[in-house]
């Protein structure tokens, strides 16, 4: 089954059924596994989609509701776990995702596209920023990778060891094209730079 005819194509589902693997839960606890891990940054994810996905996936026969418990003064929470069918979908769906590359768009590859538009002086800074914030992003998740090793298996925290790879390949290249920039070996061709001197005055 291709994922355009999947029942359930938001990845956020794939997040679900992955923490699923590992035990029923309610979502309330899966938003809290997903922030703690980081993985909010891989999964698109909020209270309202998070629950929406909840129901698509119960909807799909994916998931199913295996009790509703109470703790305290909090509202009832239903404790969802893996029906055959989810774990059947689940291991064809990530299977699917590893072995076929798929188109992407990402907001920073459309950028650099235009990049020249920005002249050289203003595409060097726009890039060393980036740097910068790239630089402090990685920190940021080396040290959560590594909180994590104490905790958990290598095998579950996998996803930010590739991330930091992509981040610092990125790095690389912003770095290796600034210092192009100012030695003055990336050539601007004429007319490429747009001019807002006039927006500006106005």
């Amino acid at each position: 089954m291709t994922s355009s005819r999947r029942k359930v194509s938001n990845l956020l589902g794939l997040a679900v059924l992955g923490l699923l693997q590992e035990s029923p839960m309610h979502p309330h606890a899966m938003a809290a596994t997903l922030r703690e891990r980081g993985l909010d940054r891989s999964f698109k994810l909020t209270t309202g989609s998070l629950y929406d996905v909840v129901r698509a996936l119960e909807r799909a026969g994916w998931i199913a509701a295996q009790e509703t418990a109470r703790v305290g003064g909090r509202p009832e929470r239903t404790v969802y776990a893996h029906t055959p069918l989810g774990k059947e979908e689940f291991v064809r769906w990530l299977d699917e995702l590893l072995r076929v590359p798929a188109d992407e768009y990402p907001k920073f590859l459309s950028a650099v596209t235009y990049l020249g538009a920005l002249g050289p002086e203003g595409a060097a800074a726009a890039l060393r920023e980036r740097a910068g914030r790239l630089r402090e992003l990685i920190d940021g998740i080396r040290r959560e990778h590594e909180a994590a090793l104490a905790e958990v298996p290598r095998l579950f925290v996998l996803e930010a060891e590739y991330a930091l790879r992509v981040m610092e390949t990125e790095l690389a290249w912003a770095e290796q094209t600034v210092g192009e920039i100012e030695a003055g070996t990336l050539e601007w061709p004429d007319g490429w730079v747009v001019d807002t001197s006039s927006t500006k005055e106005a």
